[in-house]
């Protein structure tokens, strides 16, 4: 066995009702003052309001700074970073999606002014220190809570990962109460997103791959397969909201030490130009990368395929890639999702600047188990068209 590294948040609280405990754990770890990095959705579901509650009660001052939107580029990172030293915050709380996750990581990090936003792009390049903090997601898709990335949009479209053990929270709070509003669009988008990042996580062509990773993209897999759908239809339905959930925290450890690959590299252009949301934008990708990396990887995506669809099992293994591939993109399509990028609104015209951009993430290329050319990349695009 090679050796690999395995990090991941420093303590997880999972249950219903833990959001009530959020009061009790910032006063033991975040101090007495903290600013709570949200957006404006979550505050309008009331979302918020237990939080606050529960950290009155504990005798913990909150501030909120509600102005997070998706895809956050650099100057709202900034505000929030100066609402944070004008607050003379001892902590930070991020409660909302990926973004609001993405965004308080790095507040908790620029708040204690070492380090600058350009100087810790890239992996590795942030070192600390940064103040305490919780993230407690409100969707199950991007698993923020437990990987040491944060995603930046910078100048017009681009985006830029700043990748740093540091960045791990000392505590995720993951409470399925929290994702039982969610609406079945965003429900199903950030689903296919974790199931992607199980997926990618465990076709990984990283050096550090490793068991660890593999046996919770394995188990992500397993609960989100029979969850994802249920979810969708039946939003108060309560072990489909909690196995959702875990296994976005799952497929989360997973990919935060075995790094994804090509959808993420080809779903971020998407984003970036037509502010498509993140696990929209990867599921539009999703199936056409998989046919084509099954050139390389048709033996790993087989092992897999089961996990989610128990029902391939039955598939000869030589045709199981395919069949997995598409039996995502029908999953995508009966919870709802656009299948095509014309249907969100990409010109095909727009096709070769997507693909020109991709080649641009190749912190994510580099872990696909089949090199991606420019041409290979377009290719993907007009199958997704």
């Amino acid at each position: 066995m090679t050796t690999f590294t395995f990090n991941t948040s420093g303590a997880i609280l999972f249950g219903e009702g833990a959001i009530g405990q959020i009061g009790a754990i910032a006063a033991a770890r975040l101090g007495r003052r903290v600013l709570v990095v949200t957006d404006p959705g979550v505050v309008k579901a009331g979302l918020v309001e237990p939080a606050l509650k529960a950290l009155a009660e504990a005798s913990v001052e909150a501030i909120v700074y509600a102005e997070v939107a998706a895809d956050p580029p650099e100057a709202l990172v900034l505000a929030a970073t100066q609402a944070a030293r004008a607050a003379a915050a001892t902590g930070i709380i991020g409660l909302g999606g990926g973004s609001s996750l993405d965004v308080a990581k790095l507040v908790a990090l620029l708040a204690v002014g070492e380090e600058s936003l350009p100087s810790i792009y890239g992996v590795g390049k942030a070192r600390g220190p940064r103040l305490p903090l919780l993230l407690a997601p409100t969707t199950a898709g991007t698993g923020s809570e437990v990987t040491p990335i944060a995603i930046v949009t910078t100048g017009a479209a681009e985006k830029m990962g700043v990748v740093s053990p540091i960045l791990l929270p000392d505590v995720a709070l993951l409470d399925p109460e929290l994702t039982y509003g969610l609406p079945p669009a965003v429900t199903a988008a950030t689903g296919i997103d974790a199931m992607v990042h199980a997926i990618e996580s465990y076709a990984s062509a990283n050096a550090n791959n490793n068991p660890i990773s593999r046996a919770f993209a394995r188990e992500a897999l397993r609960l989100m397969g029979g969850a994802l759908e249920r979810a969708v239809r039946h939003g108060a339905d309560r072990a489909a909201r909690a196995d959702m959930l875990l296994g976005s925290m799952l497929a989360g450890q997973a990919f935060a030490n075995s790094p994804v690959a090509a959808v993420h590299a080809l779903a971020y252009p998407i984003g970036g130009h037509y502010h498509v949301p993140h696990g929209l934008s990867n599921a539009l990708v999703l199936p056409h990368v998989l046919r084509f990396n099954a050139a390389s990887a048709a033996a790993i995506y087989g092992e897999i395929a089961p996990l989610a669809f128990p029902e391939l099992a039955e598939v000869e293994a030589a045709s199981r890639a395919g069949a997995f591939a598409q039996k995502l993109a029908d999953l995508s399509q009966r919870c709802g999702l656009p299948q095509r990028l014309r249907d969100v609104g990409i010109p095909q015209a727009a096709l070769p600047r997507l693909a020109a951009d991709a080649m641009n993430q190749t912190r994510l290329l580099v872990n696909n188990p089949r090199p991606v050319t420019e041409a290979d990349a377009l290719a993907i695009y007009q199958a997704a068209w």
